[in-house]
């Protein structure tokens, strides 16, 4: 790649402040997610996928389907698996596996195994060309894991902590596999995907994930589930709306959009964003103030975030010097 290619591909691609922006209000969309559980606590982790995901799937269908035929033309059957797999560990498992978490460990407890993300993706992104290497970042994953380990113990230490809550435990580390899959196919399908706009490729994981949950609705029945009365159904009908529009639908344009705004060893970085306002989410449900060692853990997060982007914007812009250096004397 030349000098002059690579300055307009950093100048175009990597826009770490717009980038940040889209993944804090990812974040707060996202965060909402864990309340959904929640507040619809008599519907198993399967119903309430299923219920996110159908509404989120007909909403994309809706606005998809009259450019359908155009869009479609573009695609291929490498971008047909890449969306399948993208719906189902992004979404569909993901949901059903946070939603058992949050049901077993509570909110505190799956935020913090989720807070582990940005390790693991930025870990797997050091390893792509023209990336930031692992040992600069080093920093920013070390106030990472002090975040965790913090809320970790606050969870882990509490007089409430039983079996139930070890189990969550579990399920949250699944949970983390599932979600640290879709970020890295995510950010790399959008990479490589120039003719599909961020909006359209959100729109098309939804259609995929619905029909996802429209097939796990056998599953459902066949498990003995879906045997609630009007008013629950009523009350299940518009969290998963709500959900599905909010999160499922903005939430995941702005992270689209953040993702190809940002390089994959920050990316990872951006889901802290949602860790810090699921947990404050949750102390508003639980109706208290976060206790020492959970502000410690704020704290920790945010300058992990902070620390990596300051890294990031050093990183880019020695990058452009260099590549303008190269252009100036003819190289």
């Amino acid at each position: 790649m030349s000098s002059v290619e690579t300055e307009k591909r950093l100048q175009s691609i990597y826009n770490i402040p717009l980038g940040t922006l889209c993944g804090v209000g990812a974040g707060a969309l996202w965060g909402l997610v864990f309340l959904a559980p929640e507040l619809v606590r008599d519907f198993t982790p399967l119903e309430l996928a299923i219920g996110r995901f159908l509404a989120y799937g007909i909403i994309a269908f809706v606005v998809i389907i009259p450019r359908w035929p155009i869009l479609t033309s573009s695609l291929d059957k490498q971008d047909w698996r890449a969306l399948f797999w993208l719906s189902l560990f992004g979404n569909t498992l993901y949901y059903a596996l946070l939603s058992k978490a949050i049901q077993s460990g509570g909110i505190a407890l799956t935020s913090l195994v989720i807070g582990f993300l940005p390790v693991a993706v930025t870990i797997i992104g050091s390893r792509d060309k023209e990336a930031i290497p692992l040992i600069t970042l080093f920093p920013s994953l070390l106030l990472c894991c002090a975040g965790a380990v913090c809320i970790g113990w606050q969870a882990l230490r509490a007089p409430e902590a039983t079996h139930q809550t070890s189990m969550g435990l579990l399920w949250s580390v699944a949970a983390l596999l599932s979600w640290t899959t879709y970020a890295v196919g995510n950010s790399r399908s959008l990479a490589r995907l120039s003719t599909v706009s961020i909006h359209d490729w959100n729109l098309l994981v939804g259609l995929v994930t619905g029909v996802q949950a429209i097939c796990l609705i056998p599953v459902a029945l066949l498990l003995g589930h879906l045997k609630h009365d009007l008013t629950s159904w009523g009350r299940f009908v518009e969290v998963s709306t709500a959900v599905a529009i909010i999160a499922s639908f903005f939430g995941n344009v702005l992270w689209n959009q953040m993702s190809r705004l940002l390089p994959l060893t920050m990316t990872g970085q951006m889901i802290l964003f949602e860790t810090l306002f699921a947990l404050i989410y949750g102390f508003l449900w639980e109706h208290r103030w976060p206790r020492p060692i959970e502000v410690a853990a704020f704290t920790f997060i945010v300058c992990s975030v902070m620390t990596c982007v300051s890294v990031h914007r050093k990183h880019h812009r020695v990058l452009n010097n260099a590549a303008t250096a190269s252009h100036k004397n003819g190289v």
